[in-house]
């Protein structure tokens, strides 16, 4: 994808939705990570599903250590790898408190070296408390890049390099949220929906998916409402 095209491709992401925000639930920047970390491998969905009773009890890194790992495991248990992410979390606000006041490091470093903490996970963190230029690359956000041709590689890491060098202004902030959006609502893995993508002239993608028939559209609704 060319340089004219990215500026587009983001250009109409943006027209469409100006200010995209994570899914994620989270009431400060302690239960934005605490989110995150849950979020490996699981929908959003499901994380703010567990989330609500847990965040409307736990809102700082000691309340959390005061729960203690079993009973976290009990709000938790419907994530994926909940025991493994409960001892983290756990072993993260220990830190938190001990280390940093029981607050959350604004620093990548600081932020990559706490229990179950990776690059994606603190980039996150980092653009939705701080707004700061960063990528996160996802599941999603590595098959829309891949697909369209706007930033190609064979690991998130090259992936996120190639988004840091491309990704113009002003649309840095907002675009591992819009590509996370497109891929989740449109770009999907199995069927991308290309028949209604706002960017599919710009998409490199050959094997673009055509509209359904009507007939095929009304029987998929009725089973939807049914």
């Amino acid at each position: 994808m060319k340089k004219d095209q990215i500026f587009e491709f983001f250009r109409r992401l943006c027209e469409l939705n100006p200010d995209p925000q994570t899914e994620l639930e989270f009431g400060n920047t302690y239960q934005l990570l605490v989110a995150v970390v849950l979020s490996a491998q699981a929908t959003d969905a499901g994380v703010n599903k567990a989330t609500r009773a847990l965040f409307a009890e736990v809102k700082t890194p000691a309340q959390m250590v005061a729960l203690g790992e079993d009973g976290l495991k009990q709000h938790i248990k419907t994530i994926g790898l909940f025991n493994s992410k409960a001892k983290n979390v756990i072993a993260l606000s220990e830190i938190l408190v001990r280390d940093h006041d029981g607050a959350v490091p604004m620093d990548r470093d600081a932020l990559v070296a706490l229990p179950g903490v990776g690059r994606k996970t603190a980039n996150v963190v980092l653009n939705c408390a701080l707004g700061a230029e960063t990528f996160p690359v996802d599941t999603h956000v590595f098959r829309v890049c891949n697909r369209t041709g706007l930033a190609r590689g064979k690991t998130p890491e090259k992936v996120e390099a190639l988004l840091e060098k491309r990704v113009p202004e002003p649309f840095r902030v907002g675009a591992h949220h819009w590509l996370i959006l497109h891929g989740r609502y449109l770009c999907k893995a199995r069927t991308p929906e290309c028949w209604r993508c706002p960017v599919a002239d710009l998409c490199s993608f050959k094997s673009k998916t055509p509209a359904p028939k009507k007939g095929k559209v009304a029987a998929q609704g009725k089973t939807t409402t049914g």
